[in-house]
């Protein structure tokens, strides 16, 4: 059981079917399968030709998932030595930055750490699930807002202790879909330019999980 839990699969795209190994770190909790499919259908066509940060990456499957559908690059940041180098070698193995794959760069730092470097690109997606313990999630939102590191019509998926529900996010920043799956939280909000945009919506959770 616990073999079988550190093994997952790459669910659409070029790479489908594919198997990603992680390591048994008990500060790895990936998103599953169905929570995947759900998120990317919410995304569409958005992902293909987008710049995408997985800025907790963990297993890195929501970076890969994105590379798999068509981004053209992927930045992942995870602290985890060894999960930072079994990512590299899944890039590596799968031919990352190839003709059929977009780019993508590992960085091995703090999430918080990183967001204090200038901001290059922005990004199109973000993709933020944190430790849910310790207000990570809004020291990291307001970074990135701060940092100018999203573009002005990103998305940014979040994931939370369903129980708790989101914390307080930058104003800009407005909820698009929420679910839930068992003691999880996961919404996807759009980030809406202030100068242009009208008092940002917020749209209820759907009941039940997937």
């Amino acid at each position: 059981m616990a073999s079988r839990a550190r093994v997952l699969r790459i669910i659409g795209g070029n790479w489908r079917g594919r198997r990603l190994r992680f390591p048994p770190s008990p500060e790895i909790r990936p998103t599953p399968d169905r929570v995947r499919e759900t998120l990317f259908n919410w995304l569409g066509a958005r992902v293909a030709g987008a710049r995408c940060l997985d800025l907790f990456a963990g297993s890195g499957a929501l970076g890969l998932e994105a590379l798999s559908r068509g981004a053209t690059h992927v930045t992942f940041v995870e602290r985890d030595g060894a999960a930072a180098r079994e990512l590299s070698a899944r890039l590596a193995e799968w031919g990352a930055g190839t003709a059929s794959s977009g780019t993508a760069s590992v960085e091995h730092t703090d999430a918080l750490r990183f967001l204090a470097r200038p901001a290059q690109q922005p990004f199109d997606i973000a993709f933020l699930d944190p430790p849910f313990a310790g207000g990570i999630l809004s020291q990291a939102a307001d970074s990135l807002e701060r940092g100018a590191w999203l573009a002005p019509d990103a998305r940014i998926y979040v994931e939370c202790a369903a129980r708790e529900g989101l914390p307080a996010l930058p104003p800009a920043w407005s909820v698009l879909k929420a679910k839930q799956a068992g003691e999880v939280g996961y919404h996807l909000l759009a980030r809406l330019d202030p100068a242009t945009s009208g008092e940002p919506r917020r749209i209820e959770p759907e009941q039940g999980s997937r």
